[in-house]
């Protein structure tokens, strides 16, 4: 979805489903500067020495990071051990911070284990998740204590991992998500790349360039 027009993602989808002619020869041609873009400036990021980052920027309430989801958890599987994976929320908007706040609870908490569950109560169940007692009633019903859960979404630990995940995706220059930045050199999404799992590929690219100049 866009940050300035969410629907114009939707195309990118729908393209990714639809086996227009021309679409599986496209995944395999030798990605180009267009279908994703080098930083003029590095991102920070958060790797251990050694390890070279991946960041997915996701918003919930995102059909298409639904959608996502599976792709990105079956790629994963298959990393190499110098790759790790970051997950950070984003926020095109004031009323995005709850459920980013959510994110880092359960982060905090040690329970990302629920990670997927948020995306199933909000597609699945229709529950909107949007609103802070929204969000903790739907944490106790995962059996969290919700005083404890509760103190680790309004913490001021939250609200810095808050400011910084914005500020990341500020520094990646994030127009849409799912979206995914690479080494803090590289940025790309559905829309540059044509679908998700173009930019999957295009990804694997960069990681093969970021180890090259390390």
């Amino acid at each position: 979805m866009k940050r300035r027009e969410f629907s114009a993602a939707a195309a990118a989808w729908g393209l990714a489903g639809l086996g227009l002619p021309g679409l599986a020869q496209a995944q395999h041609r030798q990605p180009q500067e267009g279908e994703y873009k080098a930083l003029g400036r590095p991102a920070p990021t958060a790797a251990p020495a050694g390890k070279v980052e991946v960041v997915e920027f996701f918003w919930y309430s995102c059909p298409h990071c639904n959608a996502f989801e599976p792709q990105l958890e079956a790629w994963v599987q298959k990393l190499p051990a110098d790759v790790v994976l970051r997950r950070v929320p984003v926020a095109f908007r004031e009323d995005f911070v709850p459920q980013q706040r959510l994110f880092f609870a359960l982060e905090a908490i040690n329970r990302l284990d629920l990670h997927g569950k948020v995306f199933n109560a909000i597609h699945q169940d229709r529950q909107p998740l949007s609103r802070p007692e929204a969000i903790g009633a739907w944490a106790e019903q995962q059996g969290l204590e919700r005083a404890r859960f509760d103190e680790a979404y309004r913490s001021e630990a939250t609200t810095a991992k808050v400011r910084q995940a914005i500020a990341l995706q500020d520094a990646y220059q994030v127009e849409g998500v799912p979206a995914l930045g690479i080494a803090g050199r590289y940025y790309t999404d559905g829309s540059l790349a044509g679908n998700m799992v173009r930019a999957l590929q295009i990804t694997d690219f960069l990681l093969a360039q970021a180890r090259k100049s390390r």
